[in-house]
C-alpha cells in the first residue's frame, strides 16, 4: 500500500501477449481493427483515415532511415536477444525526394467525411488480405485464440483479424491450396505463394494464369512493385502506378508509432511457369524479366494491444499517487506508443530512455533519469537493478516485475518483487513477495489497493481495541479518585469486556471492505508507523470519553438509586452492571464511528458493507443482557446486578454521546484537512523511520555477468 512506484514489464504484464493487426493501410484508406471484439463481423474494421495518419510526435523531423530503427521495423535485435524478432524486418528505406518542402511540421490528415466510420462487406476484407491468409503456413489457435495456434505470431495477427470478419480460414485454404511457393527465409524477408484464381476472391478474368501473393518486409516488397491497388480493390481496372515516397512515409509513419509492418503484394503469371509442388527461389519474385511486376495491396500495421483493464489500473494508479514506469526490451517506438496507449507518457513523462543511455550515466544522471522517464526501452537486467535503486536513494517506494532468472536481483532488491504465475521461473518466484496467478498488471493495482485496506484497518483496530483497554483501567482509577468505595468493575468484567471486544468489535474492523476514496490518497512515507500523531488523538480522545462515560454513568446511576431508597451495598452490583454495559455499547460506538476514518457514519452507508459490524454489535448486546439478567451468572461470577429501566436510559445515553463526540472528531479532521493540514499523518514523527538513504546505486557484486540471452520456456 506505500509504493510511490510500480515497474513493469511490457509483454503480457501490461499488453495481451498477441499480436494483433490493428490497422490495415492501403493507397488512400486506413482500416482501423477493433482488437477486442466478442463478434465475428466485417464491422470490425472501420475506416478511419485519421488512425495513426501522422508520424508521432517526437519522430516528425527525423529522417526515415532513423525513425525505422527507433521502432519494431528495424533489423537489429532486441536488447537481450541475439536476432531481431520481427521477420520481416525492414533494413533498408532510406527518405525519397517529393518536390515538396518539409517544415517538419505536423501534418492533419485529409479524411473524407461522408466515408469515416463505415465498415466494408466480408468479400472485401477477404479480397484485400487474401495475401495475409493464402501466403502463409499458420494455423489459428481454437476459436481464433491461442490454444492449439502454430506458426509465427506476427502472421497469425492477420489470419484472426479476417477470422473475426466472419471468413472460414481453413475452407479458403484447401479451396485454393498453395502450388508453388517461395519458402520464407530472413536473407530475402519475404515469402510467395502461387494459387489458381476464384472468383469470389480474385475476380474473374483470369484464365490461364496464376494468381501470386507475395508478404514481407515493405522495404523489399516496395522494390518490386510498378502498381497499387486503389483502395484495397484487387480489381485490375483500378490500379494505380505505384507511389513509392507516399508508401515509404506510411511505413515509417507506422513504424514512428512502434508497430509491426508487413507489405502485402500480388501479381499474376502464366501457368506454364511453375509445377505443382516447386520450391522456387527469391529470383522468382525479384529477378523477373519484367523487373517491377508486382501489385501493392496495403500494409498490415500490428502490434501486441494493451490490456484493456489495464488502462483503467493506471489511471487508478495515477489518481492513488502511484506512478507506473515500464521497463521493456522492446524497441524504444514501440515502448513509448504502448505508454501512451496506456496513460504512462504524458506531458510529464513525455520521453523514452533507452538501456544504452542508461549504461551511459553515471549514478546522479541515473538519478535524474529515473525521476523524469516512465518508459525504459531496450533495457536489460542490469538497467532493472540500477534502477530500483536509483528509485529508493530518491525516497521513493518501487515494485518490480519479472520472470526470468536474470530479473531476480531486481526482484529482490525492490521493496516489492512481482513475479508472473503463468510465465515466471522458479527462481523468480522464489525471489518475489508476490506472485500474479493471471500475469496482469491490474492485479498490482488491486494489491495496492488492497494493501491499504489493511493498513487502514489495522489503524481502526487500534482505534477500536486501544481506548477499550484504556479505558478498563482507567474507569477503575477514575472511580476511586473520585470517591467511589469499591472499583467500577471487577478483574472478571475488565477480563470479559477485554475478551469479547477484542474477538468481536476488533474483528469487524479486521474486515472492514475499502472506503470510498482510498485510491484517492497519496501513498504514505517509507517507515510511517501505524500510529501517528493524529492517531494517537483519536485514541486519547476516545479513552478520555469512554473513562468519563463510565465513570460518570456510575455515579449518575448511584444517585438515582440512593434517592430512591437503596442503600449503597445493595446497589454496588447494580452500578457495577451500569459500569460494563456503559464501557460495552459505549465501545459499539466507538467501533461503528472508527468503521470510516473520513466519512460521516450519520449516513445509510452505517447500515451497508460489512454485514459482520451488525452481527458483532448483536453478539455484543446479547452478551452484555445475558451477563446482567441470567441468575447466578451475573451475582456469583461478574458481581453484578439487574438494571433499572432508568440505568438502560444512562447506558443508551452514553452510548450516544460516545458515537457524537467521535464524529464531531471526524467533522473537525475533515475541516482541519480541508486547509490542507496534515491529518492523515503523513507527515514523519518522532517515532517514525527514516526512509531509504542517499544509497549508492552501483550494481552488486557479479551482476554485470547476468546472462542477456532469452530463456526458453
Amino acid at each position: 500500500g506505500s509504493v510511490t512506484v510500480i515497474c513493469s514489464d511490457k509483454t503480457g504484464t501490461l499488453t495481451q501477449n498477441i499480436m494483433s493487426l490493428v490497422a490495415f493501410v492501403t493507397s488512400d484508406t486506413r482500416w482501423k481493427i477493433d482488437v477486442n471484439a466478442e463478434n465475428r463481423t466485417a464491422d470490425n474494421f472501420v475506416r478511419d483515415d485519421t488512425y495513426m495518419a501522422e508520424r508521432a510526435k517526437h519522430q516528425l523531423k527525423r529522417s526515415v532511415s532513423k525513425v525505422i530503427k527507433d521502432g519494431p521495423n528495424t533489423a537489429d535485435a532486441r536488447r537481450g536477444h541475439k536476432d531481431a524478432s520481427n521477420h520481416f524486418a525492414v533494413k533498408s528505406l532510406h527518405d525519397v525526394t517529393t518536390g515538396e518542402e518539409d517544415d517538419g511540421e505536423e501534418k492533419k490528415a485529409v479524411a473524407n467525411p461522408e466515408e469515416q466510420g463505415k465498415s466494408p462487406d466480408q468479400d472485401y476484407c477477404k479480397s484485400a488480405l487474401a495475401g495475409g491468409i493464402l501466403c502463409s503456413h499458420c494455423v489459428l489457435g481454437e476459436n481464433g485464440g491461442r490454444k492449439g495456434e502454430i506458426g509465427n505470431p506476427t502472421e497469425l495477427s492477420i489470419l484472426r483479424a479476417v477470422y473475426m470478419t466472419g471468413v472460414d480460414i481453413e475452407a479458403l485454404k484447401k479451396e485454393t491450396p498453395i502450388v508453388a511457393e517461395v519458402p520464407f527465409s530472413s536473407e530475402y524477408k519475404f515469402m510467395a505463394t502461387v494459387h489458381k484464381p476464384l472468383d469470389h476472391v480474385d475476380g474473374s478474368g483470369y484464365d490461364g494464369k496464376y494468381i501470386v501473393h507475395a508478404k514481407g518486409a515493405p522495404d523489399r516488397m516496395l522494390k518490386i512493385c510498378n502498381k497499387q491497388c486503389k483502395s484495397g480493390s484487387i480489381d485490375p481496372s483500378t490500379y494505380e502506378d505505384i507511389d513509392v515516397a507516399y508508401w515509404t512515409e506510411q511505413i515509417a509513419t507506422l513504424s514512428s508509432h512502434g508497430l509491426r509492418v508487413i507489405a502485402l503484394t500480388r501479381g499474376t503469371i502464366d501457368e506454364s511457369e511453375v509445377s505443382e509442388g516447386d520450391q522456387l527461389g527469391p529470383e522468382f519474385v525479384n529477378e523477373r524479366p519484367e523487373g517491377q511486376w508486382l501489385t501493392m495491396v496495403g500494409l498490415c500495421a500490428i502490434m501486441d494491444p494493451p490490456r484493456p483493464e489495464c488502462v483503467q489500473a493506471i489511471a487508478e494508479a495515477h489518481q492513488a499517487g502511484v506512478r507506473v514506469a515500464m521497463i521493456t526490451g522492446d524497441h524504444k517506438d514501440t515502448a513509448t506508443a504502448i505508454g501512451h496507449m496506456l496513460g504512462i507518457v504524458d506531458e510529464q513523462y513525455s520521453e523514452a530512455v533507452t538501456g544504452p543511455e542508461l549504461d551511459a550515466m553515471d549514478d546522479e544522471q541515473m538519478k535524474e533519469a529515473v525521476m523524469t522517464h516512465n518508459v525504459f526501452a531496450r533495457a536489460s537486467p542490469q538497467n532493472k537493478i540500477r534502477i530500483v535503486k536509483a528509485l529508493q536513494s530518491q525516497g521513493q517506494v518501487s515494485s518490480m516485475t519479472g520472470d526470468g532468472v536474470n530479473d531476480a536481483p531486481a526482484l529482490k532488491a525492490a521493496d516489492m518483487g512481482v513475479a508472473m504465475g503463468k510465465e515466471g521461473t522458479d527462481v523468480a518466484r522464489e525471489a518475489s513477495e508476490m506472485i500474479l496467478a493471471d500475469d496482469n498488471f491490474a492485479t498490482i493495482v488491486v494489491a495496492v489497493r488492497e494493501g491499504r485496506v489493511v493498513w487502514d484497518n489495522l489503524r481502526k483496530i487500534l482505534l477500536v481495541n486501544t481506548p477499550i483497554n484504556n479505558a478498563q483501567g482507567m474507569s477503575v482509577l477514575f472511580g476511586i479518585i473520585c470517591g467511589l468505595p469499591d472499583t467500577p468493575l471487577t478483574a472478571i468484567q475488565v477480563l470479559y469486556s477485554n475478551l469479547i471486544c477484542a474477538v468481536t468489535l476488533g474483528f469487524v474492523c479486521a474486515i472492514e471492505p475499502a472506503e470510498d476514496g482510498i485510491m484517492d490518497q497519496p501513498p504514505r512515507k517509507v517507515g510511517k508507523r501505524l500510529i501517528g500523531r493524529y492517531l494517537f488523538l483519536r485514541i486519547a480522545l476516545a479513552t478520555a470519553t469512554l473513562t468519563i462515560a463510565v465513570v460518570g454513568s456510575v455515579f449518575w446511576a448511584q444517585a438515582d438509586l440512593i434517592s430512591k431508597g437503596w442503600t449503597y451495598e445493595n446497589a454496588l452490583p447494580l452500578l457495577r452492571s451500569q459500569a460494563i454495559n456503559t464501557l460495552d455499547f459505549g465501545a459499539i460506538s466507538v467501533t461503528l464511528s472508527a468503521r470510516f476514518a473520513y466519512n460521516n457514519s450519520f449516513h445509510p452507508r452505517l447500515f451497508t458493507g460489512n454485514k459482520f459490524a451488525w452481527y458483532s454489535v448483536a453478539i455484543v448486546a446479547v452478551l452484555q443482557i445475558a451477563i446482567t439478567y441470567i441468575p447466578g451468572l451475573n451475582r456469583v461470577i461478574f458481581g453484578m446486578g439487574p438494571m433499572t429501566g432508568v440505568q438502560w436510559g444512562i447506558t443508551i445515553l452514553m452510548m450516544f454521546v460516545v458515537f457524537g463526540v467521535m464524529e464531531v472528531e471526524k467533522w473537525g479532521r475533515r475541516a482541519l484537512k480541508a486547509k490542507g493540514k496534515d491529518t492523515d499523518d503523513r507527515e514523519r514523527w518522532v517515532f517514525d523511520e527514516t526512509g531509504h538513504p542517499d544509497q549508492n546505486i552501483e550494481l552488486p557484486k557479479g551482476a554485470s555477468h547476468l546472462n542477456l540471452t532469452e530463456l526458453n520456456r
